[in-house]
């Protein structure tokens, strides 16, 4: 009877310690895959796939999806799901996250991270578009430096995606900002998190049922959004929003042998 009384708290702290340990693990990995480093090279395999070995796979998926086979909703999906992820919607949200956490710190850092936020979409994500000049599936072939921006337009920077990127990075620096400068749960920022990643798969189906990309262009999207948020993060809790290191706590000295230190105590209120 004694082992069994014994036996049973052991394994009802070791579940505990073994769901920890199994989210310290995932949380690990989930650091290491959106490192700086990981995101570089996962953004340059893009890059490299996109200029040859992938080409066929876009080929094969380039089809107006929408037009073809439901035309009837393409005024919803341009309107109304579209914008979501383009600059006249995620930037104002952006700056309306920013300006009442600004106003609620009093402190102007938040606004310092929208303006970060759009240098990284529009010098980062913008400059690798023209710089590699591809031009969109309505205009060719998804060859690298044969489009242009004076040329083509807009048509003719194709990658990678400026709203699949935008859906990460201007979305995310929302989310990053209520996470790091209020008191809201870990439960809400999960959750803000997961909305994001809503945005941005609306993002992608939706140009890729219209056509508007090729795929690699939005997983190049993606992958750049990522990289940049990364750089904005890195850079606020580095050199602007430093998080704050409490003191370590003093271990308090416990007597070496507290049958004898307890004797004693009993003694002294005799």
């Amino acid at each position: 009877m004694v082992a069994d009384t014994r036996s049973a708290p052991d394994m009802n702290v070791g579940a505990p310690l073994e769901s920890a340990s199994a989210h310290s693990g995932a949380a690990r990995l989930r650091a290491r895959l959106t490192s700086l480093p990981a995101l570089v090279i996962a953004l340059g395999i893009v890059t490299i796939a996109a200029a040859g070995p992938a080409q066929g796979f876009d080929e094969m998926l380039r089809h107006y999806w929408l037009r073809n086979h439901f035309p009837q909703a393409l005024p919803f999906v341009q309107g109304v799901l579209d914008p979501i992820a383009g600059q006249a919607v995620c930037l104002p949200v952006l700056s309306l996250v920013a300006i009442v956490i600004a106003w609620r710190t009093r402190s102007f850092t938040p606004l310092l991270l929208v303006l970060f936020a759009e240098v990284g979409f529009l010098g980062g994500v913008g400059g690798i578009k023209v710089l590699l000049a591809r031009p969109a599936p309505s205009i060719g072939q998804p060859d690298m430096f044969e489009g242009g921006l004076f040329t083509l337009g807009g048509k003719g920077i194709s990658f990678p995606s400026g709203h699949a990127s935008e859906a990460v990075l201007i979305y995310g620096t929302a989310v990053y900002l209520i996470a790091s400068r209020t008191g809201v749960s870990r439960r809400v920022v999960r959750l803000l998190w997961g909305l994001v990643g809503l945005i941005t798969v609306n993002s992608v189906a939706v140009s890729l049922s219209l056509g508007w990309h090729w795929v690699t262009d939005l997983i190049g999207g993606v992958v750049a959004g990522a990289l940049f948020l990364r750089i904005l993060i890195e850079v606020d809790r580095r050199w602007i929003h430093k998080p704050s290191v409490e003191p370590p706590v003093r271990a308090q000295s416990l007597p070496a042998d507290p049958e004898a230190s307890s004797s004693r105590s009993l003694g002294s209120t005799r």
